[in-house]
């Protein structure tokens, strides 16, 4: 490389790279909003139909059964087809599947629409948070990364402002709740029209002049990518590659760290008024409002602690929190109101902060020609242990009570801690290829000047 020429890894960040991130909005905003949303739309539509345990813990778990198998199978798909195709056509089922959702009158046709709507936004993060990925400088990917978080936080808070709203429209209102997700869903497809393939991709099909040129394009004239430049043969991954003596740590990893912390975060949140009632709580609008306000404001203050601090210590630390803090909250007495407030807000403002890891982190495991297959892989295991836990939820609660669903929530995140103490590798510093280079492992960083240092164990 000449004086003025720039790996991607180290370009400014431009104009692309603040659309890119926005565009890939779409996914997280559209996963909160559909969580938030069906919570809402329950409360009304379960008495409407005389929906039994089971079926509210089948349908308040049925986009994220849908994540699962769309985030498995899309996300490899992407590997072999590319993220662009996915990325765009993704919003068409979401689309047509909310707008859809206004004419159902049985629980079966809104189950099958939300698990079709739950395999379009599992694609969508495997494919959306590896684009964005493969884009981002170094310097901003986890800011750009973790800023997907927030806009899944404010999807879901908009959703419970929404929901509240639209309750007063009458009985039918909660077809009005679940169509409203049709408003964000024509927006972001629209939107997506025109956007590039990634050129990390491009090159490991041996299209270089077509990277070279997005490159040029979208980054700079005198940008150029590390793959294009070495001409060196990579390394080519298969599926099972995930769970070979180089990467399979690192897809435990990802796989249970994602779902020690999302596990809880969707039960929890889901069900949030009713877990409410269930602490004492007389008039619950207000409460689930506050603790919303800590979910965004949280979110927030995560876009500061994924730049600010190591991925692997702020994994730790906040695993730690989250254990502690919910434990105590499953202690605590009907009644005690103030001190469930506070001990409930911290735990919601740590866990939403600490949500912004999910985004950043999966996307920082594996090579490029696995990135996708590898983040749809974590996130699949991430979103059947969610759906579970959410379907499991309800019958949990009415059959032995809140105060032992809660603990068992709270197990659920030691055991991440513990995962997180074992394996979790410290890649922030790194550039991408460096950063998910199964060979450096925790061994090797990047130093301020960009020069390999290795560190002990």
């Amino acid at each position: 490389m000449n004086e003025k020429t720039y790996r991607i890894d180290d370009a400014p960040l431009n104009k692309f790279h603040i659309k890119i991130t926005a565009l890939t909005f779409g996914s997280n905003f559209s996963d909160g909003y559909a969580l938030g949303i069906i919570g809402m739309a329950l409360s009304l539509l379960s008495p409407q139909m005389h929906l039994s345990p089971l079926w509210n813990g089948l349908i308040g778990s049925s986009a994220l059964i849908g994540l699962f198998f769309g985030s498995l199978l899309l996300g490899g798909l992407s590997d072999k087809i590319g993220r662009q195709k996915i990325f765009l056509s993704n919003f068409v089922i979401i689309t047509v599947a909310s707008a859809l959702q206004f004419f159902i009158n049985d629980p079966v046709t809104l189950f099958i629409l939300r698990i079709l709507i739950g395999i379009a936004l599992g694609g969508d993060y495997a494919v959306g948070s590896t684009l964005l990925a493969e884009f981002a400088p170094r310097k901003y990917r986890g800011i750009l990364l973790s800023s997907l978080n927030v806009l899944w936080t404010v999807g879901y808070v908009l959703s419970n402002v929404v929901g509240y709203y639209l309750g007063k429209m009458g009985p039918d209102s909660w077809r009005w709740m679940l169509v409203s997700a049709v408003v964000p869903a024509v927006i972001v497809l629209v939107m997506r029209i025109g956007t590039p393939e990634s050129p990390r991709w491009l090159v490991k099909m041996g299209r270089q002049e077509e990277a070279r040129e997005i490159v040029r394009k979208y980054i700079g004239p005198y940008a150029v990518m590390e793959e294009t430049t070495s001409q060196d043969a990579a390394t080519k991954y298969g599926f099972k590659d995930l769970f070979n003596k180089h990467l399979w740590k690192r897809t435990a990893f990802g796989g249970l760290f994602y779902l020690c912390q999302v596990v809880p975060y969707f039960a929890i949140y889901t069900f949030l008024p009713t877990i409410l009632e269930k602490l004492g709580f007389e008039e619950t609008f207000t409460v689930d409002m506050l603790l919303n306000l800590f979910l965004l404001v949280g979110s927030i203050a995560g876009l500061w602690c994924t730049e600010k601090l190591s991925r692997r210590g702020f994994t730790i630390y906040t695993f730690i929190i989250l254990t502690i803090s919910l434990f105590i909250l499953s202690l605590i007495p009907a009644g005690s109101h103030a001190f469930a407030i506070m001990v409930f807000a911290i735990f919601t403002f740590v866990m939403a902060a600490a949500s912004n890891l999910t985004i950043v982190y999966p996307a920082e495991l594996f090579p490029t020609e696995i990135r996708g297959t590898g983040v749809g892989v974590v996130t699949a295991i991430s979103r059947i242990g969610s759906a579970i836990g959410t379907f499991l939820l309800p019958i949990s609660v009415s059959s032995f009570g809140m105060t032992t669903s809660m603990i068992s929530m709270s197990v659920i995140l030691f055991i991440g801690t513990v995962v997180s103490i074992v394996w979790a590798p410290e890649t922030k510093a790194l550039g991408l290829n460096e950063a998910s280079d199964p060979n450096l492992d925790v061994d090797m960083i990047i130093n301020g000047e960009g020069k390999s240092v290795e560190i002990g164990r």
